[in-house]
């Protein structure tokens, strides 16, 4: 008990006594208070300098001339990329003005990274993928493509995923190592696409007639291009019909359009000219019913109903 009351006798006594603690006190706190405000003043710059930079740099990439405007998911990427680089920086210049060592931090983070590396290689992959996916740029936002047997219209694309809308409505999120790693058919990347129309006449029909429709009837549509100029020819012979192919240009936009309307075009110039489209012609071969032969009666047994000499007469 009395060596209680003396520590704490000999603690007041240095704590009161002592000036030169109070004034390293003293000039600690206001050190502190000083680092504080530079740090909050480091991280309010921070933040508008990455929001400034950011927006300067999707400004710049929207003024880069290209086949169909700006690139939407570039701008974006790219504009993430810069924004979390600067926040980056200045929480690095924070820490150090703070006091606390930087390099010590990034050692103990970058082992961090590589333990969580390791446990989500499938992630990093998509990432990878991701980043491969943006700077090569096979596809953008508002593309039409064809990835693994999925058709649809490009959404979203971001590090993880890319998200398609099928052509029934359909949401399809698809990781981006399965995209990148198959093959990837882009319908809309092209500025114009060559429409292939296959229509069978009877072997009767005049040929140069068919062939003649075939030609006038694209080149009356103001959509088909006339350079490169429509082709018609006859290219194989079928079961019940020839097949003559039309084969014309069309831009992407309205290609679609143009070709559900040749469609219709051509069947009515086909029917106008005489042209006949024949069914397809099946045979069925019917096979006889094996007539059923009865096998022949057995001959009568000549000894049949006599008596043998020896046996004795029926009473």
């Amino acid at each position: 008990m009395q060596f209680a009351e003396q520590m704490d006798q000999r603690l007041r006594q240095t704590l009161l006594g002592d000036d030169n603690l109070m004034h390293k006190f003293t000039d600690a706190a206001g050190d502190l208070a000083v680092n504080l405000v530079v740090a909050a003043v480091i991280l309010a710059v921070t933040l508008w300098t990455a929001g400034w930079l950011s927006k300067l740099v999707r400004r710049a990439l929207g003024r880069v001339p290209g086949r169909r405007g700006a690139d939407t998911t570039l701008q974006s990427f790219v504009g993430s990329v810069v924004r979390y680089g600067v926040v980056i920086v200045g929480l690095i210049a924070i820490l150090q003005q703070l006091g606390v060592q930087a390099t010590s931090i990034l050692a103990v983070l970058g082992a961090a990274s590589l333990a969580i590396g390791l446990a989500m290689q499938g992630t990093l992959s998509n990432v990878a993928a991701g980043v491969m996916l943006l700077m090569l740029r096979p596809y953008r936002v508002g593309d039409f493509v064809e990835v693994s047997g999925q058709m649809g219209t490009v959404v979203t694309l971001d590090l993880f995923t890319t998200e398609l809308a099928s052509p029934a409505g359909l949401k399809v999120v698809m990781p981006n190592s399965k995209v990148f790693g198959e093959m990837i058919i882009n319908h809309s990347s092209p500025l114009v696409r060559r429409m292939e129309i296959t229509i069978g006449i009877d072997y009767d029909d005049d040929i140069e007639t068919a062939l003649g429709i075939m030609l006038a009837t694209a080149r009356a549509d103001d959509r088909i291009l006339p350079d490169p100029a429509p082709w018609a020819k006859v290219t194989s012979f079928g079961d019940s019909a020839v097949n003559v192919t039309l084969r014309a240009w069309a831009a992407t936009p309205v290609f679609w359009d143009s070709y559900h309307q040749m469609l219709t075009a051509l069947k009515s110039a086909f029917a106008a000219g005489g042209l006949s489209i024949p069914y397809p012609h099946q045979v069925h071969v019917e096979k006889a019913a094996p007539v059923q032969v009865s096998p022949p009666a057995p001959a009568p047994d000549p000894k049949a109903g006599r008596r043998s000499p020896r046996s004795p007469p029926k009473a």
